[in-house]
């Protein structure tokens, strides 16, 4: 026999274990000289206490408790889970048989197709059942398109118009959070909310787009989704104009105008605007690649870079095909968004514009990559030496000189590059193609670098002064020689006998003289 206490009475009730009998005590308890005539001015109460959480319910007098067994039956499913009742159509289960009955309507009214026959005399608002819209009129009654908002939170001074909004709201002061999820355990403030969770585990998405048939597991994402159709943007940011679909892409723009950036970084500080940013970012120092390639085995921390390298596989870009060439200069690309991407430059089209700078770029992210020089910001570091890089990208080309990996191949030579600009510029030597050429003498060259070097012979151009002697270069790597002739470096040894030298074309001179024919190759 379990015995059930009430603090609110000095006695007890008893469930029978055997059959799940609730027996009833009588409020108040009876003393063997009590006055008939006063207890029967006092209410008699059956008390039926919850086990698991001590929910009761309103009943007569001041006490809350379940008046009938049955309603502690039904409140008992929250806790098990228990969906008796089942939907004959769908087969969507219920806990109640009043919540069964509701929804059955959905099928008989053709809601599912997006049928509202109920609709406000007042204005002209519909709804799919007609619970919903005696709901609704009672705004009207009360004159809350008004303003009305009678039911005040104590805690934070919140209006809000219906006593039951304000029960839910105090939910969030009071941390409650009644309803939980019997399949993953989170719990929520409302049973509705805890009912749209659970289609995530069940899959069921009832609210389908009838222009694309696009199914939402809710009917505000559906809403949300047919603008995209209709093209509507109802949320428009007072600085600029802009127009947006939801509230929230409204909230978030409009951060570029105030700088307001409230996440923030726990290991670096680094603030950002949109929560999303903030967890990517956080994979930085975490290393975390929660998206894997089905393919491949290849790990990445980003959703979007795992669908881009997917279009690898799909494409046979792996193989060297670029399908998507430009009709301005008939550059490949293995993408079509790299291709929409570089169409930009020969449309001229620069409107993102450095502040410190005033370089303007074609792409906003080019901008925010660009930045970090100014704010000598270096978020990408390599675990194996430390050293620190602007971009992903080049982090990961420098990863490449610790595990030697070359995944670039010439096709004529097989010659392995770490990468693609530096095989597309290998590959010239054997197309003969030298697409820079000289306006002052015609003169044509394999890249840009070396056309820039060659153009400082007709301007006279010398960048490379060394702090020593004064004395000019206009090439980098001449500059580099003449400096170790100052700190008397000399990098490049002799195998045979170990002789130094400052330079590599000395050392192969030298190695002439042990009968070795230029074994090195630079």
């Amino acid at each position: 026999m379990t015995q059930h206490t009430s603090r609110l009475c000095k006695g007890y009730l008893t469930k029978k274990e055997s059959d799940g009998v609730l027996h009833q005590m009588t409020w108040p308890p009876q003393s063997p000289d009590h006055n008939p005539i006063e207890i029967e001015k006092q209410p008699t109460i059956n008390l039926y206490f919850c086990t698991d959480c001590g929910k009761r319910f309103k009943t007569s007098g001041v006490l809350t408790s379940f008046s009938q067994p049955g309603h502690l039956k039904q409140h008992e499913r929250i806790h098990t889970g228990e969906k008796p009742y089942s939907c004959s159509d769908c087969g969507a289960n219920f806990s109640q048989l009043v919540h069964l009955k509701s929804h059955q309507g959905i099928h008989k009214e053709g809601i599912h197709k997006g049928d509202k026959p109920y609709s406000c005399s007042d204005c002209r608002k519909s709804f799919s059942q007609l619970g919903h819209l005696k709901r609704h009129q009672g705004i009207h009654k009360e004159g809350i398109h008004k303003g009305d908002k009678p039911y005040s939170c104590s805690d934070c001074g919140k209006s809000f118009s219906h006593s039951s909004y304000l029960k839910q709201h105090e939910r969030i002061h009071r941390g409650e959070k009644p309803y939980s999820c019997s399949v993953c355990g989170k719990c929520f403030i409302t049973s509705s909310e805890l009912k749209v969770h659970q289609r995530v585990h069940t899959g069921e998405k009832p609210y389908s787009c009838s222009d694309c048939g696009k199914c939402f597991i809710t009917s505000s994402e559906l809403k949300v989704h047919q603008r995209t159709h209709t093209g509507e943007k109802p949320y428009s940011c007072s600085d600029c104009g802009k127009c947006f679909i939801t509230s929230s892409n409204l909230k978030v723009h409009q951060r570029t105008h105030t700088g307001e950036k409230p996440y923030s970084c726990s290991d670096c500080g680094k603030s950002f605007s949109q929560p999303g940013h903030l967890k990517q970012h956080e994979r930085i120092h975490t290393g975390e690649k929660p998206y894997s390639c089905s393919d491949c085995g290849a790990n990445f921390s980003q959703l979007v870079h795992l669908k881009s390298h997917q279009g690898i596989h799909k494409e046979g870009i792996h193989k060297g095909d670029k399908p998507y060439s430009c009709s301005d200069c008939r550059k490949s690309f293995s993408q079509l968004g790299h291709l929409k991407c570089h169409q930009g430059i020969h449309k001229g089209d620069k409107p993102y514009s450095c502040s410190d700078c005033g370089k303007s770029f074609s792409h906003s992210s080019y901008l925010k990559q660009h930045e970090r020089i100014h704010r000598g910001e270096k978020p990408y570091s390599c675990s194996d030496c430390g050293k620190c890089f602007i971009t992903s990208s080049e982090l990961k080309v420098h990863q490449r000189t610790h595990t030697g990996e070359r995944p670039y191949f010439c096709s004529d030579c097989r010659a392995s590059f770490s990468q693609s600009s530096h095989l597309k510029r290998h590959e010239r030597i054997h197309t003969g193609e030298k697409p820079y050429s000289c306006s002052d003498c015609g003169k044509c060259f394999i890249t840009s670098y070396e056309l820039k070097v060659h153009q400082r012979t007709h301007t006279g151009e010398k960048p490379y002064s060394c702090s020593d002697c004064g004395r000019s270069f206009s090439r980098l790597n001449n500059f580099k020689t003449h400096e170790r002739m100052h700190k008397r470096e000399k990098p490049y040894s002799c195998s045979d006998c170990g002789k130094c030298f400052t330079q590599s074309s000395e050392l192969k001179v030298h190695q002439r003289t042990h009968g070795r024919e230029a074994l090195l190759l630079f």
